[in-house]
């Protein structure tokens, strides 16, 4: 839900209720006692962790490659035709190497085996390692892998993304281990948004 739906949604319920100030509850909010006081209204529109969900997945889809494409090109300080220059960035879905074979994760196989639930970075890569006039021609490289990143419960990139019960349920998450999965995000999000207010 959007700045925009919020804004509807507060002017649909502010129609219905008459002698209310409507320039009073635009203004700016100031003090930190009254940004805390619009907590449990913000968490009824918004929910929780829903802000979380959105900003990681903007993140993931869009930022990273702004990211990229603002330090794109690498170069040598001896010679300049030796250079790197990423092409493009993606987030893969969450997986583990282990002995060379690629393994699927869910957030429930990481919780057992204590493993960071996360998933590899790609690149595509265009470089030159020709050195004084040898070599100069550019080569191409896809799908390298350059790092990991850890990925939020119910992203875009997570497994558990769309699901319904029964999905979950095959995934080995049930509705119960499900909720104490998201305590501790839970958490993490209320600490986040509170330390924000303040």
């Amino acid at each position: 839900m959007g700045v925009i739906e919020d804004s509807a949604m507060l002017d649909a319920s502010l129609q219905g209720s008459e002698g209310l100030d409507k320039q009073f509850l635009a203004a700016p909010v100031k003090s930190a006692v009254d940004k805390f006081q619009l907590l449990p209204e913000f968490l009824k529109v918004r929910g929780l962790v829903k802000q979380h969900l959105e900003s990681f997945n903007y993140f993931v889809k869009t930022e990273i490659k702004k990211i990229v494409r603002a330090n794109d090109l690498v170069t040598s300080r001896y010679d300049p035709s030796v250079y790197l220059r990423y092409k493009d960035v993606w987030i893969g879905k969450p997986s583990v190497v282990v002995d060379g074979v690629t393994d699927s994760l869910t957030p429930q196989k990481c919780r057992l085996s204590d493993m960071t639930y996360a998933a590899p970075i790609f690149v595509n890569i265009e470089y030159c390692n020709g050195s004084h006039g040898h070599n100069t021609h550019p080569q191409f490289k896809k799908d390298v892998v350059i790092g990991r990143m850890p990925i939020m419960l119910r992203s875009s990139s997570c497994v558990l993304y769309g699901k319904d019960e029964d999905e979950l349920a095959k995934l080995g998450l049930y509705a119960l281990e499900q909720n104490e999965s998201y305590i501790s995000l839970y958490l993490y999000a209320f600490e986040f948004t509170f330390i924000n207010f303040s």
